[in-house]
């Protein structure tokens, strides 16, 4: 039986995302995305958001929501500049924007794979669904936690399983905030850097004092399936005596 794709009409959302990505990159936006431009506008755009901070905060909200929906790679970078512009604000915003974001491709990659998979990927897919599905809450907020996989791969990759979209959305929204928080406060610190014209240096990020309290998170959050699969092993053993 040849492999179907969904009706046209059901991929106006994937087809949308993949089109604004192809956008973002054709049009050359991406390269007007840098910290000389923040800089050399950092008066402006604070001025801007200090006389009108609610329309600023709604903005950089659904900027973000944008950004994440069309898998663009500027989360970071937009999360450093709204740790300066807003300060604290800027996680709420962050988490919202992100959450929401996440969820429509989430909701995009399962209206192409959900049936499309299960039908004709084959045994790996079934066992990935397999395993996902039954730890899908913890494995999700561990690999949030981690930031070892791209932000946008993590989006997709639970579409592939019966994880619900409640629970993605929660696993998501909990699994960022400590990342967000950190980096937050990393982007508070470039303020009096952008405030000078100068340009910040990021090579902190990569340090051990911000990636492993983030990776400890991540183990933590994998401890129930750890638990449960050795109550399993535990069970099992016991049957065969």
């Amino acid at each position: 039986m040849p492999l179907s794709l969904p009706p046209l009409k059901k991929l106006w959302l994937p087809l949308l995302l993949a089109g604004g990505l192809l956008v973002f990159f054709a049009t050359g936006a991406h390269t007007a995305i840098s910290w000389q431009s923040i800089a050399q506008n950092y008066a402006t755009i604070t001025g801007f958001a200090d006389a009108n901070l609610a329309i600023a905060a709604l903005g950089f909200a659904v900027l973000y929501l944008l950004a994440v929906a069309f898998s663009l790679p500027v989360a970071l970078f937009l999360t450093l500049t709204g740790g300066a512009v807003f300060g604290w604000l800027a996680v709420p915003l962050i988490l919202t924007g992100a959450t929401l974001g996440a969820g429509i491709v989430f909701i995009a990659a399962r209206t192409i794979f959900a049936d499309l998979a299960r039908a004709r990927a084959g045994p790996f897919i079934a066992r990935l669904e397999a395993g996902f599905s039954a730890n899908a809450f913890s494995y999700l907020l561990a690999l949030r936690l981690i930031p070892v996989a791209p932000f946008w791969v993590m989006n997709i990759v639970p579409a592939f399983s019966r994880m619900s979209l409640g629970s993605f959305l929660a696993a998501t929204f909990i699994g960022i905030t400590p990342a967000t928080t950190v980096f937050v406060s990393v982007g508070r610190g470039l303020d009096h850097v952008l405030a000078v014209g100068r340009t910040p240096d990021l090579q902190v990020l990569a340090s051990p004092a911000i990636l492993g309290p983030l990776a400890a998170l991540g183990l933590l959050a994998l401890l129930p399936v750890l638990w449960r699969r050795f109550r399993g092993s535990s069970t099992a053993s016991e049957d065969d005596r």
